[in-house]
């Protein structure tokens, strides 16, 4: 009896924190292997110590996510051909992963470039949204997530002051071209955010002027027709894209050219000869019975 109760108070537990996405999930057609991670809450004194160590406030929904669980990672395939695929991935680093956006050992060298050099002057900056975020002191940047090497999904803190501890984020993407792009003002409307596409490839780059790419754009048209849309061919009244194909049109086979008829052969001058004798000789006949 009381595996049964645990077991109703593991779904339920699940379901709340998933928005009931698996039970969506499940119930698509093609999808395999909807997989929900269980971690355990963290400990306070992990989130002090976190910190203390990057001198930024977590903020309060941040905080109340990692007291439930340290970290979120549910993934989902589908089948395909006999061959199982893995599409869906969401996921959000856990507080040790929780660590300052840094470069890699590569450009360690001395006089190496670094990605301060990819600042560019204030007045340089495009004067629409909201400021980017900076590589240099003036920002403190984390990763939430990885995804799957196709950027980074960061919690970003702006306007930082040395010794000053930072206390208003933001969420924002960063692409593999290192451009940002804002996302939402705050982890919450993120995490509602990243429940809404499902975890499908390359969903951040929805959010960026150029899209993700083709074979993504087929995942997101297969699996979220609601909330997919796709502006490569916009008309002028705003509507979708329709691609106005008559099958009777298209499939209607070659009209065959019509045969020219053969000309008739001109008649022998003596055929046309005799006639016209034969027709002077009756005209006389009836002439002479008048």
């Amino acid at each position: 009896m009381e595996e049964v109760k645990d077991d109703n108070t593991y779904k339920g537990f699940v379901e709340r924190l998933t928005l009931g996405i698996t039970r969506v999930l499940e119930n698509l057609p093609g999808v395999l292997d909807v997989r929900f991670v269980e971690k355990p809450p963290a400990e306070k004194r992990c989130l002090l110590s976190w910190e203390q160590k990057n001198n930024c406030a977590l903020p309060e929904d941040l905080r109340d996510f990692y007291l439930t669980t340290d970290g979120f990672m549910l993934a989902w395939n589908t089948k395909l051909e006999n061959e199982v695929v893995p599409v869906g991935c969401m996921m959000i680093n856990n507080v040790a992963l929780l660590r300052p956006l840094i470069q890699s050992n590569v450009y360690s060298l001395p006089n190496a470039p670094t990605l301060d050099d990819l600042d560019f002057d204030d007045d340089l900056e495009e004067s629409d949204g909201p400021e980017k975020p900076h590589f240099d002191f003036r920002s403190r940047i984390f990763e939430l997530d990885p995804c799957n090497g196709n950027g980074k999904v960061c919690l970003v803190y702006k306007n930082c002051t040395s010794g000053v501890v930072a206390q208003q984020c933001e969420v924002w993407f960063l692409d593999r071209s290192l451009f940002w792009h804002y996302l939402t003002p705050s982890f919450t409307a993120y995490y509602r955010l990243m429940i809404t596409h499902l975890g499908l490839p390359e969903w951040q780059y929805n959010f960026t002027p150029y899209g993700p790419s083709p074979q993504a754009k087929q995942w997101a048209a297969l699996y979220q027709p609601l909330t997919f849309h796709d502006d490569s061919h916009p008309d002028a009244a705003c509507e979708p894209f329709l691609n106005k194909l008559d099958p009777a049109e298209a499939f209607r086979g070659k009209a065959k050219p019509p045969t020219p008829k053969k000309k008739q052969a001109a008649q022998a001058p003596v055929s046309g000869g005799s006639t016209a004798k034969a027709q002077g000789v009756s005209g006389r006949h009836s002439g002479t019975k008048r």
